[in-house]
């Protein structure tokens, strides 16, 4: 098997999305006849933990670690709960920021660049480049957010004579959290220049979405594969699972302050006040972390009542809420440097088969997944009328005993599936 090493931040027991992608690839990869090295932190601070994911890490692999220097470790001391939130990327609107607030998103935007993981780079490329030259192994792959890790892949390719392919999990200067670190125009500046010498340095670059490689197509020559996330159908075995007696709405995941589908709660309040039967079967359930905006412009148009908040749960647990719920959502920023957004849930979403309903900007690269496996339908946050019908068409649905279950083309989403994909490439690098 031919080795490569794979240089990530986000590894168990971290929690969320961002871990889940490298180690769905590191499952499938020895399928193809490739053998992944791991390079993580010894030490990292991560915003979630989900000890369940430590059952997925294929036995037999090798774990590099080495530790990790993090400013948040310090900042904490003053605001656990603000630097918790900002590493989460929870960031409340600015005229909802405390001085406190302020004060660390300017530190993070303008001192850490590009992100307050910079200082493992130095130490990494020392050891990594002794590592890499006694095993002889040609190919790395660097992952981010945080991109800071790219920094790690540009140095070694600028000592070592080796292939190099940069997975970008999300956009960097594009993505939607970047204009609110207060950067100055030397910090945007130095951002920019950094994101441009990755893309125009790696000899291949991946994205998780088609806007976000259209964006990169116009800073590089280079070649670019879009090759999303998806989902693993052995997450979940658990049979004959009820779905809720209930008509629920679920949304499972983080909810920032800006994603906020006013609409949509208007909309359900409305259908509320409209039919009494309605109003007696709906559940709202809002499971993960929610910001006080959120919530509060729930319970302003009186869905309080029918609210139901679950904090953070285990990935296992998450999917299980998915296979029970009667309506999923899936809640964007409505922003156009979010079109190239496509959350982690989504194909989760289509893994369980139940009906989504997803809010997002216009021209979002979610419409094009769910035009392709039938699985839902996308609407602009300004589409009220036609978000409450909607809900209405799959009540009536609920009402009439209907499972409503999709039955769209899914596999080519499937975990395996897509490590194939990234298996040839990196035969053929």
């Amino acid at each position: 098997m031919e080795k490569v090493l794979i240089i990530t931040y986000y590894w168990p027991p971290a929690g969320g999305p961002g871990v889940q992608r490298w180690l769905k690839f590191v499952k499938y990869l020895q399928d193809f006849e490739i053998e992944p090295v791991i390079y993580i932190p010894e030490n990292p601070s991560y915003p979630m933990l989900d000890p369940s994911f430590e059952n997925e890490i294929p036995s037999g692999i090798t774990i590099l670690k080495k530790p990790i220097f993090e400013p948040y470790q310090l900042a904490r001391i003053f605001s656990h709960r603000q630097t918790n939130t900002i590493s989460k990327g929870i960031i409340a609107a600015e005229e909802n920021q405390s001085f406190l607030q302020k004060s660390l998103l300017f530190i993070r935007g303008n001192l850490f660049i590009p992100d307050a993981r910079k200082y493992w780079v130095k130490p990494s490329v020392k050891f990594l480049k002794n590592y890499l030259e006694e095993e002889g192994i040609k190919k790395i792959i660097t992952t981010g957010p945080p991109h800071s890790l790219h920094l790690i892949g540009l140095k070694l390719k600028q000592e070592l004579d080796l292939k190099w392919i940069a997975d970008f999990r999300d956009p960097w200067t594009r993505i939607g959290y970047h204009k609110k670190l207060k950067l100055t125009k030397i910090s945007e500046q130095k951002h920019l220049n950094l994101e441009r010498e990755v893309l125009n340095s790696a000899d291949q670059i991946i994205t998780t979405s088609f806007t976000t490689k259209t964006e990169f197509s116009e800073k590089t020559k280079n070649p670019i594969m879009v090759i999303t996330n998806g989902f693993d159908n052995d997450e979940n075995t658990a049979e004959n699972i009820e779905l809720d007696k209930m008509f629920s709405i679920s949304h499972i995941g983080s909810l920032l302050s800006e994603r906020n589908p006013e609409n949509l709660w208007s909309a359900i309040a409305e259908l509320m006040k409209e039919n009494s039967a309605f109003a007696q079967d709906l559940v709202l359930n809002l499971t993960g972390t929610i910001s006080e905006e959120v919530i509060a412009s729930i319970k302003s148009v009186g869905l309080g009542g029918k609210l139901h908040l679950q904090g953070y749960v285990s990935h296992e647990q998450a999917i299980t809420l998915q296979r029970k719920s009667r309506l999923l959502l899936l809640i964007e920023i409505d922003r156009e440097e979010t079109q190239g957004i496509i959350p982690g849930k989504l194909f989760e979403y289509l893994m369980v088969r139940r009906p989504i309903l997803a809010i997002g900007p216009g021209k979002w690269d979610v419409q094009k997944i769910l035009n392709q496996t039938g699985a839902g339908e996308c609407f602009l946050y300004s589409e009220k009328e036609r978000l409450k019908s909607t809900i209405l068409a799959y009540y009536r649905k609920f009402k009439n005993e209907a499972d409503n279950f999709t039955t769209g083309a899914i596999e080519p989403y499937h975990r395996k599936n897509l490590t194939k994909k990234l298996a040839n490439l990196l035969k053929g690098i």
